[in-house]
């Protein structure tokens, strides 16, 4: 597949990206919608939407090609979406006018859960805010996975407060 259908180029993901469980670690593609792409987000969260949606927002996230890092892992054999995360790279003006990675939405699916996916995505999440020069790397985190992050080289740092504001209706 193209570097045009991936929302960025593969080439920035670190090596191995497939696994020896026939796993392979991607930049989310405009075809991942009927691999189900939504269906393992809705284990994380709310995330029901449409294919139209979904590439709506796909073809807002690919304007941004230094923004938006959506890396999937998809079981080969299945052709399966199994695992999720986001890299949302945050320009800034302090630290030298840097950036600041925020790493979201890390989600695997629960009958692929111990097979160390959401351990290799975190690790090319942290890979691709290397390379894209961010001084740190953030993630709001329930307390019961603290402990899976710690063991990633994230530390708690401070208190994460948050508003919810209604839904415009579009």
């Amino acid at each position: 597949m193209s570097n045009n259908e991936s929302l960025f180029s593969n080439t920035l993901l670190k090596e191995p990206r497939v696994d020896n469980d026939n796993i392979e670690f991607r930049s989310l593609e405009i075809t991942d919608y009927e691999k189900g792409f939504s269906e393992v987000l809705q284990q994380l969260t709310e995330a029901k939407f449409e294919k139209s949606k979904f590439i709506e927002r796909y073809l807002q996230m690919k304007q941004y090609n230094d923004t938006y890092f959506v890396i999937v892992a998809e079981d080969k054999s299945s052709g399966k979406i199994v695992a999720a995360g986001s890299l949302i790279v945050e320009k800034k003006f302090i630290r030298g006018v840097t950036s600041c990675g925020h790493i979201e939405d890390i989600v695997v699916d629960k009958t692929y859960r111990g097979k160390n996916l959401g351990l290799k995505i975190i690790q090319q999440l942290k890979h691709l805010g290397k390379i894209m020069g961010c001084y740190k790397l953030i993630l709001d985190c329930d307390e019961k996975n603290e402990k899976f992050y710690a063991k990633n080289g994230f530390e708690r740092k401070a208190i994460m407060m948050a508003v919810y504001l209604p839904t415009p209706k579009l």
